[in-house]
């Protein structure tokens, strides 16, 4: 039992450091789920990682990939705290495994420059990168209703990625990577070299808004059957839509700036939100 405390409070450091937001939204969860939520951000985390700072990110992932199949057939890969978190996660709930491949799988995409041409391509990533992370998640948050929620966890993880991208334009450019989908960028005629070259003219705001009003509509969506997530589930589930929502008009209120600075929600204006959803009827 101390094995698996530790494990725990190992992925909650995770968390913790690397998502204010996430953690702030799941700390309202019980013990339980709160702690499978960590062992299974600390997964992500630690595939995200390998991409973006590995010094040989294929053959990083391609280990990692190795050790989830070993993990899967009951080994602890390395006796690895995050792998001991989360076999107590797949022993306690009804896993998919399904899902974490496919996280996997998106996340390869990145390894080498990626330059996205249509919103199809774009959405596809976004759900094997995000949506499977809520498809993860739903046997913690819903047990039993996977089925009637699935939409609904592909739904925010779409807008939650398309917020990330929003986001850190400039900070994906320096790795090689566009996201903006090519046929977005000739229908507003706006173009890669105006992109690298950071040009925050119309065109730009005005494709920089039609991915967030879709992003917008995703979170919107993701919300419709919040009444189906148990009573426990439902405030951190609303505040982690509400909180990376935020991200948006917090880009909105400081120019549109996503080429040299990060946009973030304050502390204060987090809490607030938080405390806002609280008060709400759930």
């Amino acid at each position: 039992m101390r094995q698996i405390n530790e494990a725990y409070s190992y992925c909650k450091k995770i968390i913790e450091t690397h998502s204010k937001t996430f953690s702030k939204a799941f700390s309202l969860l019980p013990k339980k789920q709160k702690r499978a939520v960590w062992a299974i951000y600390a997964f992500c985390r630690k595939v995200d990682d390998i991409v973006d700072e590995g010094s040989s990110p294929k053959s990083e992932l391609d280990e990692f990939e190795r050790n989830f199949h070993n993990f899967l057939e009951g080994e602890i890969p390395g006796n690895d705290p995050m792998w001991i978190a989360l076999a107590d996660v797949f022993s306690s709930f009804s896993m998919d495994s399904v899902y974490f491949q496919e996280m996997i799988d998106g996340q390869r995409k990145d390894i080498d420059s990626h330059v996205v041409e249509t919103e199809e391509e774009l959405l596809l990533y976004c759900y094997q990168v995000a949506s499977t992370v809520g498809l993860m998640l739903l046997p913690v948050l819903a047990p039993g209703k996977e089925a009637e929620l699935r939409q609904s966890a592909i739904d925010l993880g779409k807008g939650m990625q398309l917020t990330n991208i929003l986001r850190d334009v400039g900070e994906d450019i320096e790795r090689e990577r566009i996201y903006i989908p090519k046929t977005l960028l000739d229908t507003y005629g706006y173009s890669y070299e105006q992109l690298r070259n950071h040009e925050r003219n119309e065109a730009f705001i005005q494709l920089w808004e039609d991915l967030a009003v879709k992003a917008e509509k995703y979170y919107d969506s993701s919300l419709m059957s919040i009444h189906e997530y148990p009573l426990y589930s439902r405030t951190p589930v609303k505040g982690a839509a509400y909180l990376y929502r935020a991200i948006l008009p917090s880009i909105r209120d400081n120019q549109y700036q996503v080429f040299n600075e990060r946009n973030f929600v304050s502390d204060q204006v987090k809490k607030n939100i938080l405390s806002d959803i609280q008060l709400m009827k759930a």
